[in-house]
């Protein structure tokens, strides 16, 4: 009956880990917002050394804006890239940026799209209007308004305002059949990616 009895303590020793770990991200987000950020990054840093996705992305937030740290693009796409591999949504999008714009690392359009792309099917909308501009821009695609006003209407139909205005603009230079197919797309889109 010794098995059990083990069984139960590795339990409980891993429930007293998980809300220990609950308590030092609430403890850094709470610390963040109110501008302690020795401690946000003290408790962010203890987590994202042992995986946690989660506190990866708000340590590169903290490196990104330099927020009770140096600002440091190298770290700030080092802890993002951590957070992102393991499906970090907002990590994902914001290494997206990072790829875009060239910050922390050689502008590369392709990984962007990636990235964006990765974060957009998750139903970040930030991403989705982002690739909506790549495909608007031709930006390591090839100009597609058709792919470009769906990724937009996604992103509108959660309520991302830069993707409502980048949606009537874009519809613009489309024809009514474009504008159609468009649509339709982002009627399907849920049931052909997920």
């Amino acid at each position: 009956m010794l098995i059990p009895f083990l069984n139960a303590i590795v339990a409980a020793t891993f429930l007293a880990l998980c809300a220990q770990a609950q308590a030092g991200m609430q403890e850094g987000i709470d610390a963040g917002k109110n501008g302690n950020y020795a401690i946000a990054e003290k408790e962010f840093s203890q987590l994202a050394d042992n995986g946690d996705a989660t506190a990866q992305y708000h340590l590169g937030l903290m490196y990104d804006y330099g927020q009770g740290v140096p600002r440091n693009d190298n770290l700030a796409l080092t802890w993002y890239r951590k957070a992102a591999i393991q499906g970090h949504a907002k990590a994902q999008f914001r290494l997206g940026v990072m790829y875009d714009t060239g910050q922390g690392a050689a502008r590369n359009y392709k990984a962007a799209l990636s990235w964006y792309r990765k974060a957009a099917k998750q139903g970040n909308t930030d991403a989705q209007n982002n690739l909506g501009v790549m495909y608007s821009n031709g930006q390591g695609v090839r100009t597609n308004l058709v792919q470009a006003h769906m990724w937009f209407s996604l992103a509108a139909a959660s309520g991302n305002e830069v993707a409502i205005r980048n949606k009537d603009s874009v519809e613009e230079k489309m024809s009514p059949r474009q504008i159609e197919l468009a649509q339709e797309l982002a009627r399907n889109w849920p049931t052909k990616n997920q």
